[in-house]
């Protein structure tokens, strides 16, 4: 058996059949952590003990990597920030609750852009997470850790939480299976709030099945968050029910190679390995659709991310004070204290967040900015969820070219990109199921498409995802050297 390479179903066998034990499939993923962690920086804290529970689930016994933004009672958890950097929790998220139940074994919790507020993973206070197909270019963010630790092979899934396209988008880079789920589907209990209208719990995996086994174990009703609903179907159900028949559609604002430089020639790559699996998809009996959306309305999708994401995260994080938790500059009164804590705790990056979600929510500014940004976000919610009554999905590259450089100084928010770069969002604003898979390779590096579906069609889209990747072939790879 060759772990790196193994899914959760190749490993399920191995145990089942006695051939390993959980103990040496840890103590596999736990010197794999290590060996890697010089090279691609995908671990806070690695744990190099693990308790094994005795479960008949599917993932007992199958180690995981968790993000460090997902409360772990006992275990160092600082969503990536200095102001937090010593921060032990005293209760377990229901997601990992979950997972120790099922037997599933952490080996560790893994690296995020500070907060999750990035999308880059190069912002963390412990170090930049490079990419395992090339360490010279980002995985992205802010779930980079454990995008790199499924990619290199060290977990066969880990947890992370998607905010904008944070789980999806370094999915695409590492050549992973990225999912977020329906909005509800999964608990947050236990996830420090970023933006809480728009954040979800989901999972990487090197294949759809693998992922649709990960949620069934973690999704389901949960006292403890208000936005949850009680789930009882099998993802895995109906998951191999072949394409034909099926309807989906793709805006043509985003990828009309016409409004693009032909000159750029990994984003004209990109954009030739999506028409082509879409021809290969009409050959399935799959009938693919070409949809205009108004460019003004698509062009604001991401001013309206970053207006409601940074207005929630400075209500959100407004308990990061040094009084009643994490890292603490004493002063001699309360607002010295204050002050001095957040300037040392936080990153540039995160005080400009936090700056301009504060004048978002100045009561002279809440109409002009945050409610009127908040009815932008409803004319496109509602512009999808009218087309998801037609289509069974919206299927769209994930990017304009392979993870970026280090060096890489290309403005990815200029009109060139704009769109390319951040139309995942959507399923965020509309709390829609949306996956990423790979698609193929641009400068030897992964590249990947997104499918998004209606609320709670959950299932179609691991279905439409799992057949892709029957047609792909590009199920179950790694990145990393041997």
């Amino acid at each position: 058996m060759n772990y790196r390479k193994s899914l959760i179903s190749d490993l399920r066998y191995e145990l089942d059949n006695g051939n390993v034990t959980s103990e040496e499939l840890f103590n596999e993923a736990n010197q794999l952590a290590h060996k890697y962690q010089a090279t691609y920086n995908s671990f806070v804290t690695i744990c190099d003990k693990c308790k094994i529970k005795k479960r008949t689930s599917p993932l007992a016994g199958i180690p995981y990597a968790l993000k460090d933004n997902i409360s772990t009672s006992n275990i160092l958890t600082t969503a990536s920030s200095n102001i937090l950097k010593n921060y032990v929790p005293v209760y377990d998220a229901t997601v990992y609750k979950k997972l120790k139940n099922a037997g599933a074994v952490l080996v560790g919790k893994t690296v995020l852009d500070e907060l999750a507020m990035g999308g880059t993973g190069t912002t963390g206070h412990t170090g930049i997470v490079r990419n395992p197909y090339d360490v010279t270019r980002e995985i992205g963010g802010s779930s980079a850790g454990s995008a790199a630790a499924v990619s290199l092979g060290i977990v066969p899934f880990a947890l992370g939480s998607d905010t904008g396209d944070s789980i999806r988008k370094p999915a695409a880079f590492g050549g992973v299976v990225g999912f977020k789920p329906t909005y509800g589907l999964v608990s947050r209990y236990g996830l420090f709030a970023f933006a809480s209208s728009l954040d979800h719990v989901g999972c990487f995996a090197r294949s759809v099945k693998d992922v649709a086994t990960v949620i069934n174990t973690i999704k389901g009703y949960d006292i403890h968050d208000m936005t949850t609903y009680q789930d009882d179907s099998d993802l895995l159900e109906n998951i191999d029910e072949p394409l034909a028949g099926k309807k989906l559609f793709y805006i043509k604002e985003i990828v009309d190679r016409s409004l693009y430089d032909t000159a750029d020639k990994e984003l004209m790559e990109v954009l030739d390995n999506f028409y082509s699996l879409l021809e290969r998809l009409k050959t399935r009996g799959v009938e693919v659709v070409e949809v205009s959306i108004d460019k003004a309305l698509l062009e604001a999708i991401y001013p309206t991310y970053m207006t409601i994401s940074c207005a929630e995260a400075t209500s959100n994080n407004s308990n990061l004070t040094g009084i009643a938790f994490g890292n603490r500059v004493n002063k001699d009164d309360v607002n010295s204290l204050i002050i001095a804590t957040r300037t040392e705790g936080f990153s540039e990056l995160i005080k400009r967040r936090f700056v301009l979600g504060s004048y978002i929510l100045q009561k002279e500014n809440q109409e002009k900015l945050y409610l009127n940004t908040c009815r932008v976000r409803r004319l496109l919610v509602e512009k999808l969820t009218e087309l998801f009554t037609t289509y069974d999905g919206l299927i769209l590259p994930c990017s304009g070219g392979a993870a970026p450089k280090f060096s890489d100084a290309t403005d990815k928010l200029s009109d060139k990109y704009l769109l390319l770069e951040n139309h995942m969002a959507l399923g965020n604003f509309g709390g829609f199921p949306s996956i990423t898979i790979p698609s193929g390779f641009v400068s030897d590096c992964p590249i990947g498409i997104n499918i998004t579906s209606g609320i709670k069609e959950d299932k179609k889209v691991l279905n439409i995802a799992n057949e892709i990747e029957k047609l792909t072939g590009l199920k179950g790879q790694i990145g990393g050297e041997e």
